[in-house]
């Protein structure tokens, strides 16, 4: 089986926020939630770098590490998704992701800050695929349709990667070696605790 992940190769990102938007229009995501943002790193100087961040379905998730409920559970296809049916809205899944993935719908206090929203990695969630009920809380299923995330399928500068691991790591090493390392391949070693080899 295939492992997914995410690569955002900062050196091709313009931040052009198409797969900010792609996401939000795809899953009508509520308004105050991002399940994906641009982040300029050094905004504005020499060495201003953008990267597309969401949530990067890491190998041993933090998020699931702390969740008191263990709402969240990874796919065969190793994506880390989370049953909103479970979550009772503590946040320390928040605080213990390095990548700031999970959302709130709200401001408030434990538990009065809704259930947490994140990126789904266009899979759903634990209701059976295509259903109505599916969609309401997670949104379309892409991967179920054969189809990768929406946002890296947006991305014109194909920046943010998507897909099998190895082709990703593959296609991210074929252009180190055309162009030289750069600023790498932001998030890959904190997120998956490996490195690709260039």
């Amino acid at each position: 089986m295939a492992r997914m992940k995410f690569l955002c190769d900062a050196d091709r990102c313009i931040e052009c926020n198409a797969c900010v938007t792609a996401c939000k229009n795809e899953h009508e995501v509520p308004w105050g939630i991002n399940r994906r943002r641009v982040v300029t790193i050094n905004d504005g100087k020499p060495g201003e770098r953008s990267v597309s961040m969401a949530c990067m379905h890491c190998t041993d998730a933090p998020c699931a590490a702390v969740c008191p409920v263990s709402c969240f559970y990874t796919t065969v296809d190793k994506v880390v998704l989370h049953s909103k049916d479970l979550c009772i809205g503590c946040g320390y899944c928040f605080y213990a992701c390095p990548f700031g993935a999970p959302q709130y719908p709200k401001v408030g206090n434990f538990g009065s800050r809704g259930k947490m929203d994140k990126c789904t990695y266009c899979a759903g969630g634990p209701e059976a695929d295509f259903s109505t009920v599916e969609y309401e809380k997670y949104a379309r299923n892409r991967l179920a349709e054969g189809k990768l995330p929406l946002c890296a399928e947006m991305c014109s500068t194909k920046s943010l990667l998507a897909g099998d691991g190895d082709i990703i790591a593959s296609i991210y090493k074929e252009r180190v070696m055309k162009r030289g390392y750069g600023s790498g391949a932001w998030g890959w070693k904190t997120a998956y605790k490996e490195t690709i080899n260039v």
